[in-house]
This record gives C-alpha cells, sequence and structure tokens, in this order.
C-alpha cells in the first residue's frame, strides 16, 4: 500500500488537474477490475516511458557534448565528449540491469 500512496499523492500534487486525474486512475476510491486494469497500465507502460526519456537524453543532451548543451561554437581542438559519455550511459544501464536480473533470478521473492 505504500506505493500506492506514493503514487496517490504525486498525481494528486499536479495544480488543477491533479484531483481529477487521481479519481480517474483509482475509479473514485472503488476497487474493481477496470480500476486494476488501468493501474497495471500504467505501471506496465512506466518503464517504457522511463527508457524513452533516456533515450532522449543520450541523443540530444550527449550530441553536442554535456560541456556544452547549446551547441555553441567551441574551438577545434577540444576533444568530443559524446561518445565517452554515451558509452558511459550505455555501460550504467547494463550495469542496472544486470543487478536487477541477478536480484530476481537468484532472490525471486526479496522484494516483495
Amino acid at each position: 500500500f505504500w506505493g500506492a500512496t506514493v503514487i496517490t499523492n504525486l498525481v494528486s500534487s499536479i495544480p488543477y488537474a491533479g484531483d481529477m486525474i487521481t479519481m480517474w486512475i483509482w475509479g473514485n476510491f472503488s476497487i474493481n477490475k477496470a480500476t486494476l486494469m488501468r493501474f497495471f497500465t500504467l505501471h506496465f507502460l512506466l518503464p517504457f516511458l522511463m527508457l524513452f526519456m533516456i533515450i532522449i537524453h543520450i541523443i540530444f543532451l550527449h550530441k553536442n557534448s554535456s560541456n556544452n548543451p547549446l551547441g555553441s561554437n567551441k574551438s577545434m581542438d577540444k576533444i568530443p565528449f559524446h561518445p565517452y559519455f554515451s558509452y558511459k550511459d550505455l555501460f550504467s544501464l547494463m550495469m542496472i540491469l544486470t543487478m536487477m536480473l541477478l536480484i530476481i533470478n537468484i532472490f525471486p521473492y526479496m522484494l516483495m
């Protein structure tokens, strides 16, 4: 129930539309099949949304190097940082996924 409380508090804090969105997610405080389907759908889509945001981050922020996000003119003797940060981000993502897979496969009930 803690996760549901956190999600409800985060969504309800959105100005003007938070209460309406909260009522839509929880189905006016009644738990039925439609409410559970909405809840599980949102939780299924959230990792894909996060993956999309990571890809956008890698493409647009590191394209001009992270020390020059506006893409202004820089001298030609500087080392481009795009490959370094892109590989670093991909390596970090792979390490996180590997650790999560190890936890899930070795201790399947640890996170419950």
